[in-house]
């Protein structure tokens, strides 16, 4: 029989439910950058998803104890940046209609010519534009599905809806992203 090999998530919540607090800088190193992408999306200006990833990672801190399963640490901290966005978002006088995608993805490493930069430029601005066009309802399933590699039951989970729901708005959001895309 072989044994599952833990993710580097589930290992550093392990670590962490034994009192490892050297895990700690590890484990904020590993989700802040995730976090942060996920709450962009979700809020769109640059100072409300930084205030809410901050916020987030204090929550799970403050919360540790109410974590039942390392195994679930990636929706369990995906679910209080879900609630500490919306919280953000009803309060702000300034939330804005439409969300915006993350733009530190690098889209140029240094064998690349000038070429090659401006067409991931290029693709990476198109696909940005698709998914902002794409409904918030569709997006979050997408982006936990495709980007945090979630698995349907841990969406499910943290969005609150069916698995098959999850798998219906996925197979949605991949079309409208084709056919915005085609276009």
């Amino acid at each position: 029989m072989t044994e599952k090999i833990d993710s580097p998530e589930v290992a550093l919540a392990r670590r962490l439910v034994q009192g490892d607090q050297a895990a700690m800088q590890q484990f904020v190193e590993l989700f802040q950058r995730k976090v942060f992408q996920y709450t962009w999306l979700m809020c769109g200006h640059r100072e409300d998803p930084e205030e809410v990833a901050q916020d987030t990672l204090l929550k799970v801190f403050e919360n540790w104890e109410q974590l039942r399963d390392p195994e679930n640490i990636k929706p369990w901290v995906f679910r209080i940046a879900r609630n500490c966005c919306m919280l953000k978002r009803r309060k702000s006088a300034f939330a804005p209609a439409e969300e915006l995608p993350i733009d530190d993805v690098p889209v140029e490493s240094a064998a690349d010519g000038p070429d090659e930069i401006l067409l991931r430029k290029e693709i990476h601005d198109e696909l940005e534009g698709a998914l902002r066009a794409t409904p918030e309802n569709y997006r979050s399933v997408i982006l936990l599905r495709d980007v945090e590699e979630m698995s349907t039951a841990e969406t499910a989970s943290l969005l609150d809806i069916t698995e098959d729901n999850v798998k219906q708005r996925l197979h949605r959001a991949r079309a409208m992203l084709r056919k915005a895309l085609a276009a």
